[in-house]
């Protein structure tokens, strides 16, 4: 099994960043995808982001590394550090927009959904202000 944790979120104004940590246990951690997702009260959970593991072999349709939902895509960068078990998101120029709950999760197969990942952290809350 895999945990995650985030950590990072909190209140930033408009135009400002965030960064985003997900630390996960396993020994397998490398092998998995790991992607963000965020949710705001009432709405579904939307994907933001993804990052390839380094034993999968599902690819996107360009064979990139990472993936991002059009509406961050500029904005947000996901990187992740095996030696640490861990995975970041790197949040700039904030939209108010952006103001959700923002979760980790890993997956064995390469789909922006939520239905493909299996594991789930707790989620941290960022709040952008006008």
């Amino acid at each position: 099994q895999v945990q995650l944790v985030e950590s990072g979120g909190g209140l930033v104004q408009a135009g400002g960043s965030l960064r985003l940590s997900c630390a996960a246990s396993g020994r397998t951690f490398s092998s998995f995808h790991m992607g963000w997702f965020r949710q705001v009260p009432g709405k579904e959970r939307e994907f933001v982001g993804a990052i390839r593991g380094s034993g999968a072999i599902a690819i996107n349709r360009n064979g990139a590394r990472t993936s991002y939902a059009d509406s961050v895509k500029g904005r947000f960068t996901i990187s992740r550090d095996n030696a640490k078990n861990t995975v970041y998101l790197q949040m700039d120029s904030l939209k108010p927009e952006d103001t959700a709950v923002y979760y980790c999760a890993a997956s064995k197969f390469w789909v922006p959904t939520t239905s493909a990942y299996d594991y789930w952290g707790q989620g941290t809350q960022v709040t952008v202000s006008s």
